[in-house]
């Protein structure tokens, strides 16, 4: 891929990313994107399916058609295959023609009756405990030419850092939604035990024994015991307020 193309990609992806909403909504704006680039070089129409792994086996995560989808599915469903082995070793793989390619026998006769003819694995590594792999289906074989191959590799090679950033925005609102619930629930559990305190004439220490008693003998969490004592006082959830 040239440099300017390279430029360009880069540019689109990160538009794809400003105007998702989610890292799937991205991942699909990625694939289809990865799609059209790699359709253009081979001069035929290409599918892409995005297989997404962190800290567990692959999974599918997004695909530039519903077909697409379908198709990475069956790589998934026998649990190896060129993007499989892709993720695995973090290099390219390709089965040039389905009829002629002696490994994944099972894998070749499955794509075959969904009119695919050849595969391209190509492996994104996004951070050291996640990784990733655009996965090209083409209905004729030998189409993933050196040029082709190029295109696909190069693309992957333009997605890598938007692909890191994606990533990196998901895991922050993950780890602040996180935050937020655990200071709703100590909000609950504050207040739970203030009530306690106030009703009993007890100290903090035992409000909270109180309170994790009655957690333990109705065997729910403390956050739920405590959330339901404060709706029954007030009429409403115990919320925690932030500073704008």
């Amino acid at each position: 891929m040239s440099s300017s193309s390279d430029h360009g990609s880069v540019q689109e992806l990160q538009s794809i990313l400003v105007g998702s909403e989610n890292g799937v909504e991205f991942l699909s704006g990625l694939s289809s994107l990865a799609a059209a680039a790699v359709s253009e070089a081979a001069g035929d129409t290409i599918e892409c399916a995005v297989t997404l792994k962190v800290k567990r086996r692959p999974a599918t995560a997004a695909g530039s058609s519903a077909r697409a989808i379908e198709l990475d599915h069956i790589e998934q469903e026998l649990g190896d295959g060129p993007c499989i082995r892709a993720l695995r070793e973090m290099a390219p793989v390709i089965i040039d023609d389905v009829d002629r390619d002696p490994r994944w026998q099972a894998l070749n006769r499955r794509l075959a009756e969904h009119n695919v003819r050849s595969t391209l694995g190509v492996p994104l590594e996004i951070t050291g405990d996640a990784s990733a792999a655009l996965n090209f289906f083409a209905t004729k074989p030998g189409v993933f030419t050196a040029d082709v191959y190029d295109k696909a590799v190069g693309f992957a090679a333009a997605a890598h850092n938007t692909l890191n950033l994606s990533v990196r925005i998901n895991n922050a609102q993950s780890r602040a939604d996180d935050l937020e619930a655990a200071m709703q629930s100590r909000t609950a559990i504050n207040l739970a035990c203030g009530v306690i305190m106030a009703q009993n004439r007890c100290s903090q220490e035992e409000a909270m024994e109180i309170l994790t008693k009655v957690s333990s003998n109705r065997n729910r969490k403390l956050r739920d015991v405590a959330g339901e004592l404060i709706e029954q006082l007030s009429g409403s959830s115990a919320r925690t307020h932030f500073d704008g």
